[in-house]
């Protein structure tokens, strides 16, 4: 899914304040250098190491990684 679809319905359902937070925090969990184990499956621009930030949620999809089921 597109990962503005997965924000909105963080938004909706659990977190009404704002869409920042939840997307950043979306972005570490799908970069192999912030977190032991990735829980996201990313696919687009996420960032690197270096300090690049991510590329805007309209350019980027996300799903669960296998080992966060």
């Amino acid at each position: 899914k597109k990962s503005a679809r997965v924000v909105g319905d963080v938004i909706g359902k659990y977190h009404p304040h704002g869409d920042i937070a939840v997307y950043d925090t979306i972005v570490r969990m799908a970069q192999p250098f912030s977190l032991r184990y990735m829980l996201v499956d990313g696919q687009g621009n996420f960032g690197s190491i270096d300090g690049d930030s991510a590329a805007a949620m309209r350019y980027t999809e996300v799903r669960m990684s296998k080992i966060a089921h």
